[in-house]
């Protein structure tokens, strides 16, 4: 099966689950023709599929609950109920039971085309050995969360590059238009048991955001709250895409309340599945962190190294140290950066062929 039947089949069998908003779609598959990197971000399902194929030994591992579609730009920042800053993983859309070393090979792929984009100030070979070593101490170590307030210097002058201009992000909200469609009954509930007072008026318009997730609906509602702007999310869920791939294992339903609760880390308070909806507080300092937010001086070895320590941080919920220590002692150095480049050129070659399909010829502009 190629990317284009993959592409379709996946579609349909996401649509058969939940309602998807066709221009949403339309701008999904323009933005995984620009470039490798967000191709692979809009494509888990094809991962799943080609992964284990391209390279089985680095597939053959312990199962863990694992993020699945984690990339370098799955991480952002959020309050913990104290209201301390933290860094992490921040979508768990498609949390699924799978080997662990899913996350880590796919963290490393995106990491070596983010450099092939100029994105990351890195070698890949460093790339791939910084989020190893940040896995392994984070599995040593028991796991830790991120607190920028008092540790993690650098990696938080990183992250919070963003939240210097949070005119900006209130902007580009406001500026979206009121949602004049049908307004889902369970999306309306989870967004109004969020807000910080009953009664309280807003306006609900349609955000379009992410590339994995584009296509599905996503509703915000905006509300003026004692001097200034407050946001609230809901965004449709369904089941993984790992169970496009494999249709005959068991599927638990959505597992993105499960993958929150038992994570080594400081939880957002704000951040609830309701039915199939997870709904979440919207703010500069509550969002993802953009590789392009980045400052030109980064520390991108640092930075890869706490993105592997957050992995961890994840796996250790439902997988044992020891079981983890044991499988990667059993593997050959230099394992994860032999996978994460042979799925590059996977991931490149269907790029290519989606990019073809999309504009006529390869080697267009």
């Amino acid at each position: 099966m190629d990317i284009l039947e993959a592409n379709r089949r996946y579609e349909s069998w996401l649509g058969e689950r939940i309602p998807l908003i066709r221009a949403d779609l339309d701008q999904k598959h323009e933005s995984m023709a620009e470039a490798p990197f967000p191709f692979l971000r809009a494509t888990f399902y094809r991962w799943a599929q080609t992964w284990p194929q391209v390279s089985p030994d680095s597939a053959r591992a312990p199962v863990a609950l694992a993020v699945g579609d984690l990339h370098v730009e799955n991480f952002g920042t959020w309050r913990d109920i104290e209201g301390r800053l933290i860094w992490g993983i921040n979508d768990f859309d498609e949390a699924c039971r799978m080997p662990y070393t899913c996350d880590l090979v796919r963290l490393a792929a995106s990491a070596h085309l983010a450099i092939a984009a100029e994105h990351l100030s890195i070698d890949p070979r460093d790339a791939s050995a910084a989020i190893l070593d940040g896995y392994r101490e984070g599995v040593s170590t028991g796991g830790r969360a991120f607190v920028l307030a008092e540790h993690h210097t650098s990696l938080r002058q990183m992250a919070v590059e963003r939240l210097k201009n949070p005119e900006g992000f209130w902007d580009k909200l406001n500026r979206l238009k009121t949602w004049r469609g049908k307004f889902p009954a369970g999306a309306g509930k989870g967004l109004r048991r969020m807000l910080p007072e009953r009664g309280l008026e807003y306006r609900v318009v349609h955000r379009v955001s992410g590339l994995g997730s584009l296509g599905r609906r996503r509703f915000v509602a905006l509300a003026e709250w004692r001097g200034g702007t407050i946001a609230r999310e809901a965004k449709e869920l369904t089941d993984s895409a790992w169970f496009f791939a494999y249709p005959r294992r068991r599927n638990p339903g959505i597992l993105y309340q499960i993958a929150l609760d038992c994570t080594r880390r400081c939880p957002d308070p704000f951040v609830k599945l309701r039915g199939r909806w997870i709904v979440r507080r919207l703010a500069p300092d509550c969002s993802r962190v953009e590789l392009a937010s980045l400052p030109s001086k980064h520390d991108a070895t640092r930075l890869l190294h706490a993105m592997g320590f957050e992995t961890a941080n994840i796996h250790l919920g439902t997988l044992q140290p020891a079981a983890i220590e044991g499988d990667l002692k059993k593997r050959k150095r230099g394992w994860l950066h032999q996978a994460a480049s042979a799925m590059v050129e996977s991931v490149v070659a269907d790029w290519e062929k989606w990019r073809a399909h999309k504009i006529g010829s390869p080697h267009s502009s």
